[in-house]
């Protein structure tokens, strides 16, 4: 038995109380149904004396004739013979003429009958059809009874999912908080139900703090890497092929040196065909499975860079592996070029020397919930190169992997406008083959982010945008034709969760012992950031994928982990706070289902969006649907709230 297909809940749609309430139901009316028309028997009946004429003509004049030639014959004339002979031809005038005119009234008889009967039948069947329709008319007042019954009822939160067949969510604009709520709203289901979610958090600013927290507390024991502070324990890239390795430690060099990261780099500028080759021809002169350490100790020896006996008394080459490096390339006009090549790609790795060089994993139960985040207290530069490693490295992974169920893992990339657009289309396409379900959220969306929205099956979300240009262009894709309902509880929940939403990763990537109670998420107003260590460890690779193994599809979580997880969204986190808040500004929940107000697609409403409301738009069965939600996750603890 095949279970059921995981789909991502993207928030809740506001339904104002007097939706679905309809006009009364007209009565059936027929047109009136033919009857029997008096004046049409009276034309028949001039038009069949007219017809008849002649022939009343003709039976008057034999009678006449056969009465002459009777006279004749009784007055005993000489003509009795022509007497006799009248009477005979009066009597066959006067009989043909008086059967024609019988049978013309015969047939008028009939003609009139069929009529009456045609009439008589079209007033019946029009009668059973009324019938029919009164009785159709009765169920439906009925029903129409009780849906203005249930009207007043009915759910003021209805859950917006993705339909079947979309393996992606795009999400343009937005702030922190918006996000943290997004990020929270998406997983907890999918864990809930069994799936598997990995987060890159590239925005600095712990987003999906609160998704960890409440993991944690539901027994789930989240992995959380904060980089660069937990390289060591992360050992994702140094598994790969030569050649898999070389091509994301070329891109990640790439993108430490773009100036501009991003989309609109695409590929930096550069060609990095000569970087990968010059790494393949490296990582080769290396023992199988290198570490990074030992890929940029080697470009050191190339480059000419410090002593390399230093590198080999730091175990990171052997003698070996020295002498294979320096015989890499002969002497000659090349030289330069390589040996200025090798420099340049040192300097940008050797951000990923600690790069799994912690001690061996070591065993722990499965982990359904895995973050990988840029601490904010690192370089800029490293913080860029260490993003695209990240999901290059990723990209690769799934590449190997055999495809699953639809969302059973799902991949979140906070923070996309960061990487190159080229990086993004390869992670697109490695998720859809994969059946791997991505959200990417892009905080801005210049011109090649826009391009990139929407593509393939997926559906596109539009949060609060910033920028002016930004908006007008969301307006335009969106469609200025439609009008919302923005719920009051949004409106008063998103005035109040700006001193609510704030908080830090704590890293829980230690030893199976310690790493779950490790677990901690401090809040403050500010939203500034801490950083904190169990101990070494290992790392699973991201949603379970190793280069060899496909992925277990089977789920095992049942219903105390989806309360567990409702449980922590309404006590632990911001939005559960916020929704209190929201809620106690208002006299009742009563007041907070009422329509607050209207909102029109334009640039200047989407630009005051309340952080956790979004315009949803996707292609279903139906067609398009274009909707406005609410991403707070604690909205589906409302009793107005249903699936």
């Amino acid at each position: 038995m095949t279970e059921p297909a995981l789909l991502p809940r993207l928030g809740w749609q506001f339904v104002p109380p007097e939706t679905g309430q309809e006009p009364p139901l007209a009565r059936p009316v027929l047109e009136a149904a033919d009857q029997f028309d008096p004046g049409w028997q009276h034309a028949q009946t001039r038009i069949s004396r007219s017809a008849s004429r002649p022939a009343l003509a003709g039976f008057a004049a034999g009678l006449l004739v056969a009465g002459l030639g009777a006279a004749t014959l009784v007055a005993g004339t000489a003509l009795q013979a022509l007497g006799g002979t009248a009477v005979l031809a009066g009597t066959a005038g006067a009989v043909a003429g008086g059967r024609s005119a019988w049978r013309e009234r015969r047939r008028l008889d009939v003609a009139i009958a069929a009529e009456r009967e045609r009439a008589d039948a079209a007033a019946a069947s029009a009668s059973a059809t009324l019938a029919e329709l009164q009785r159709e008319h009765a169920a439906e007042v009925r029903a129409w009874q009780r849906r203005r019954r249930v009207a007043g009822r009915r759910p003021a939160w209805l859950e917006v999912s993705l339909p079947g067949g979309l393996d992606r969510v795009d999400v343009a604009g937005g702030t922190m908080a918006g996000w943290s709520a997004l990020v929270t709203t998406v997983a907890a289901p999918l864990l809930g139900a069994g799936g598997e979610v990995s987060v890159i958090d590239l925005t600095e600013a712990a987003v999906a703090a609160d998704l960890a927290s409440i993991a944690g507390r539901a027994g789930l024991r989240p992995l959380v890497w904060t980089l660069p502070a937990d390289l060591p324990s992360l050992d994702l890239g140094p598994g790969l092929a030569a050649g898999d390795l070389a091509d994301v430690l070329a891109l990640a060099a790439a993108a430490a040196s773009a100036s501009h990261p991003g989309p609109a780099a695409e590929a930096h500028g550069a060609d990095p065909a000569p970087d990968v080759a010059l790494l393949e021809r490296v990582i080769a002169a290396l023992r199988p499975g290198p570490p990074v350490a030992s890929v940029t100790a080697a470009l050191r020896a190339l480059a000419g860079v410090g002593d390399p006996r230093d590198d080999v008394r730091a175990g990171w080459l052997s003698p070996d592996e020295l002498d294979r490096v320096g015989r890499l390339f002969g002497r000659g006009a090349a030289d330069r070029i390589v040996t200025d090549r090798a420099y340049q790609l040192e300097s940008r790795l050797r951000w990923l020397d600690a790069l799994g060089t912690g001690p061996p994993p070591a065993p722990r139960p499965p982990v359904r919930l895995r973050i990988a985040a840029l601490d904010r207290r690192s370089g800029m530069t490293g913080n860029r190169m260490l993003g695209t490693y990240l999901v290059a490295a990723l990209t690769h992974l799934l590449r190997q992997a055999e495809p699953g169920d639809p969302w059973a893992h799902t991949i979140c990339v906070l923070g996309a406008e960061r990487l190159a657009g080229d990086l993004l289309d390869r992670l697109t396409d490695a998720c859809s083959v994969t059946r791997t379900g991505l959200v990417l959220a892009f905080r801005s969306v210049p011109p090649p982010v826009r391009e990139r929205l929407g593509r393939g099956s997926s559906a596109l979300a539009f949060m609060r945008l910033g920028n002016t240009d930004e908006a007008k262009a969301a307006s335009e894709l969106i469609g200025t034709e439609h009008r919302f309902v923005v719920g009051q509880i949004t409106d008063t929940e998103g005035a109040s969760v700006t001193d609510t939403w704030g908080g830090s990763y704590t890293s829980t990537a230690g030893t199976a012992d310690s790493y779950a109670e490790s677990l901690s998420v401090s809040r403050t107003a500010g939203g500034s950031r801490g950083r904190g260590r169990s101990g070494p460890g290992g790392f699973a690779p991201f949603g379970g994928f190793s280069a060899s193994a496909s992925r277990d599809s089977s789920y095992s979580a049942g219903d105390s982990t989806s309360v567990s997880l409702t449980e922590g969204i309404n006590t632990g986190t911001s939005w559960g706070i916020s929704l209190s808040r929201a809620a106690g500004v208002n006299s009742s929940l009563g007041t907070t289902v009422q329509r607050s107000r209207e909102l029109l697609v334009e640039a200047e409403e989407l630009q005051r969006l309340p952080p956790t409301a979004m315009i949803v738009s996707f292609t279903g069965d139906g067609g398009r649907t274009v909707l406005l939600a609410d991403a707070n996750p604690a909205i589906g603890l409302l009793p107005e709230a249903s699936g």
